[in-house]
């Protein structure tokens, strides 16, 4: 199969993220089976965020590929990928190549149910992926059932057409030991027990309700804990980032953090928060669980199928409830241990192991019809 990982050459987060693990975990499963990453990509060793995965001189041409065949309204890919049973589409690339079978993954569909909180470019990019890919698609991958059924629901796509495939969490997560969690900590200046939120400053992650709800607890509650925001900006309303960047007491704003420093950073808080409007899955979430830390979450979208009963959840629209969420974690060192538990026990369901077996038992379906 071709697994078209062109997300691996822009800025971007949790798809990049996806790409690379999954890239990762279906090469090692592959048994019989063979994969190739698009557009002519050796799998890398590691990532950013932040940058391709490839230096400029070898970024600049494939991405040069990528835009004319999504401004050419015919298949030129044909021409320059190899024959194969199955072609996986990114949402970057509006025209795949017609020569094998096509799937596709539907991460979450905020932007039909949240239009409001996306830029002109997102909502265009998602209509011409529904219309494009997904309706085209032999087979489509959801990474929740949330997902899923909001897919079916907004765009009336077949149920029996997407298979639910959970993303799994980078063992990395898993293996912190305190004396590592605790130096990355100090390396940051953080010297106090904290609440950590990761994920991009954006509309749709609620870091200003957040922030107002951390703002209305006990001056006590305060000076004992910081509450620390690790992301880079992403879009929208620059009020929240520039909120964060003027220095607000008791509030540590990291800015975007390096993929490798993120499991000792999540390791070392005391509770990690995530009051999301909508999630596709809410990798964040996995990641703080596999880590041994207690969660605070939203009641919405996916993030309760991913939490289960290893977590709080609250209203994320209501300021009320994240603060008695955050209060009642802060202020009970026996629940802390127990969820953190159990959410370690929760996450040993999310592996790229077991998401990539199931993939492959997908695509040997999909290339068999």
């Amino acid at each position: 199969m071709i697994l078209d990982a062109s997300p691996l050459l822009v800025r971007s987060a949790g798809v990049k993220n996806y790409i690379f693990y999954w890239a990762r975990s279906l090469a090692e499963q592959a048994g019989e089976n063979s994969i190739s990453l698009f557009p002519f990509l050796r799998r890398p060793a590691s990532f950013t965020h932040q940058a391709s995965v490839l230096g400029p001189l070898a970024t600049i041409p494939r991405l040069g590929l990528l835009f004319g065949a999504s401004v050419c309204p015919y298949p030129i890919l044909n021409c320059f990928t190899p024959a194969s049973d199955i072609f996986h589409a990114s949402h970057q690339l509006p025209h795949p190549p017609r020569k094998a079978r096509l799937t596709s993954t539907i991460y979450d569909m905020t932007t039909w149910l949240m239009p409001d909180l996306h830029v002109a470019g997102n909502l265009k990019s998602s209509g011409r992926n529904a219309e494009r890919l997904f309706r085209n698609a032999d087979g489509l991958i959801a990474i929740s059932k949330c997902t899923r059924d909001d897919a079916v629901r907004l765009l009336g796509l077949a149920p029996e057409k997407i298979e639910v495939i959970y993303p799994g969490i980078a063992p990395a997560f898993f293996q912190v030991g305190p004396e590592l969690a605790n130096e990355t900590a100090g390396r940051y200046g953080l010297n106090k027990s904290y609440v950590l939120y990761v994920g991009s400053i954006e509309p749709r992650k609620n870091v200003g309700v957040l922030l107002d709800a951390w703002q209305e607890l006990a001056p006590d509650i305060r000076a004992e804990f910081e509450l620390v925001i690790a992301g880079p900006w992403g879009w929208g309303d620059r009020r929240v980032y520039d909120r964060l960047r003027s220095g607000i007491p008791g509030v540590r704003y990291l800015g975007y953090v390096p993929e490798s420093d993120l499991p000792a950073l999540t390791a070392a808080a005391t509770v990690f928060v995530y009051v999301s409007l909508y999630e596709g899955f809410g990798l964040p979430v996995g990641q703080a669980m596999a880590a041994g830390v207690p969660v605070l979450t939203s009641i919405v979208s996916a993030l309760p199928e991913v939490v289960g009963d290893a977590g709080l959840a609250a209203d994320p629209r209501s300021r009320e409830e994240i603060r008695r969420g955050l209060e009642r974690l802060l202020l009970s060192p026996t629940l802390r241990p127990e969820l953190a538990e159990r959410g370690r026990v929760r996450a040993r369901e999310f592996t790229w192991e077991a998401c990539a077996r199931k993939s492959w038992k997908f695509f040997e379906r999909i290339a068999g019809m």
